[in-house]
């Protein structure tokens, strides 16, 4: 059984889906782990975008819950990770029950499934979250997106998830030693949720341009962060 990951944020721009391209390719190509990747944001779709197969999108998971193809069929295999998209917009069909229900048809073919949600607590969010073990949690390090990753960690606790981790993405040493993003301390202290990795800012990140051959401030902040998913024993790294 797979175990499901979502990736969320209390607030957008914080490169939450790169996150999750970045997990997603470690765990396959460093991990040997199969992955699939699921776009919760219904209406507002990306990781086809980031994963560069927009013009290769023919169903998505509302068409596996409508019964309009088959599960294998709305997968798309993406270098490694698999990607099944949302639909275009959102129905009063898509409901816990009915996403548990569709989940259902992939998870004895993989090792996990990591959720995209929506950014902000909304129905989406909720929905996301309602097919999901664990959490990931993205946020920067100012004060705005610190709250809401705190007010994200409370919803996810009251829908059941116990399992919530804390990725500061796009940290910038200069801009805390000038006092305009708070510490990693700081971070963890006003979200109230346990850090599993700390991601520095970089194009390759910020664009979704996320693999082994791209240079390590890239790639080995989610290799670290895939370690620490599997339960293993990783030191911070702040050598970037």
């Amino acid at each position: 059984m797979a175990q499901k990951i979502l990736i969320a944020s209390g607030k957008g721009g914080v490169g939450k889906t790169s996150c999750a391209v970045g997990i997603g390719r470690a765990l396959t190509q460093t991990m040997g782990r199969s992955v699939l990747l699921v776009d919760g944001d219904v209406g507002l779709r990306s990781l086809d975008v980031l994963l560069g197969v927009s013009d290769r999108i023919v169903y998505d998971w509302g068409d596996v819950i409508f019964d309009r193809c088959l599960p294998a069929a709305a997968v798309v295999p993406c270098g490694g990770v698999d990607l099944l998209t949302c639909p275009l917009q959102f129905d009063s069909a898509f409901t816990p029950e009915s996403m548990r229900r569709m989940m259902n048809f992939y998870d004895k073919d993989y090792d996990f499934i990591i959720i995209d949600a929506p950014a902000g607590i909304d129905a989406g969010f909720m929905l996301s979250a309602s097919v999901a073990d664990r959490a990931l949690i993205v946020s920067t390090a100012d004060r705005v997106c610190v709250r809401s990753a705190q007010r994200a960690g409370e919803k996810l606790e009251e829908a059941g998830i116990e399992d919530i981790r804390l990725i500061i993405n796009r940290f910038r040493k200069r801009s805390v030693s000038a006092k305009k993003l708070l510490n990693i301390d700081a971070v963890i202290d006003e979200t109230m949720i346990q850090l599993i990795g700390v991601v520095p800012e970089d194009e390759d990140i910020t664009f979704g341009r996320v693999s082994e051959k791209k240079s390590q401030i890239s790639y080995q902040p989610f290799v670290r962060i895939s370690r620490r998913i599997l339960r293993q024993e990783v030191p911070l790294s702040l050598s970037f």
